[in-house]
């Protein structure tokens, strides 16, 4: 990896930690319902896939979900906060890490299946971490799923990358947690590491 100019970061579990079951458990307290008949629900009807790749806007979501749920009576932040429940927190080393990296020259970009919702509260837990007020201000681009139409680890989104931001495949590295997006992104000429707790990025960066 010596050849390296370019990083691309996953959001989840590389950048924030994030416990992704955490948001179907909190839709069944609030409905009251089993677990496993919201896990359904969310799963049969592809939720978090619609969203995450801009079939649905924040407003269609959140009224998608009242339908689903058959909670009609339920506020923007009742949906957004259970929603939110999954990310948890992001260790200030890791931003160091990437400031870090930054000084060093090296281009930063942000890759991530993710949702309108989901990046605003990134930014608000970015902030109360470290003071920083957006993600855009660690990273030279963010190619997020909702604005790119297109997620993980379908190939064309790492081609669609490399392009916008004319990246050499060879010199670029990608750190994520999913081990399919890993293999994916190998099939473009990408090199990869895959962040596997409890290891974080931080280590696997080390000699960066």
């Amino acid at each position: 990896m010596k050849h390296i100019k370019n990083i691309i970061f996953d959001l989840g579990d590389v950048i924030i930690n994030i416990d992704v079951p955490l948001a179907a458990q909190s839709f069944a307290s609030l409905t009251q319902k089993p677990l496993n008949e919201i896990q359904g629900l969310i799963h049969q009807n592809e939720v978090f896939k619609k969203f995450e790749t801009g079939q649905l806007s924040a407003v269609q979501f959140r009224d998608y979900i009242r339908e689903l749920l058959q909670q009609h009576t339920w506020s923007d932040e009742t949906i957004d906060q259970a929603w939110n429940s999954l990310l948890l927190d992001i260790p200030p080393q890791r931003i160091q890490k990437l400031q870090e990296l930054a000084q060093k020259g090296y281009r930063l970009f942000l890759l991530s299946n993710t949702s309108s919702i989901h990046v605003e509260e990134v930014n608000r837990i970015l902030y109360r971490t470290v003071g920083i007020e957006k993600l855009d201000s660690l990273f030279e681009k963010l190619f997020l799923s909702y604005e790119m139409g297109i997620m993980k680890p379908t190939p064309a989104i790492y081609e669609e990358v490399l392009a916008q931001a004319r990246l050499a495949a060879h010199e670029t590295l990608f750190l994520d947690d999913n081990a399919d997006n890993i293999k994916a992104a190998a099939t473009c000429g990408i090199q990869t590491i895959h962040v596997q707790k409890p290891i974080s990025m931080i280590e696997y960066l080390r000699d960066f």
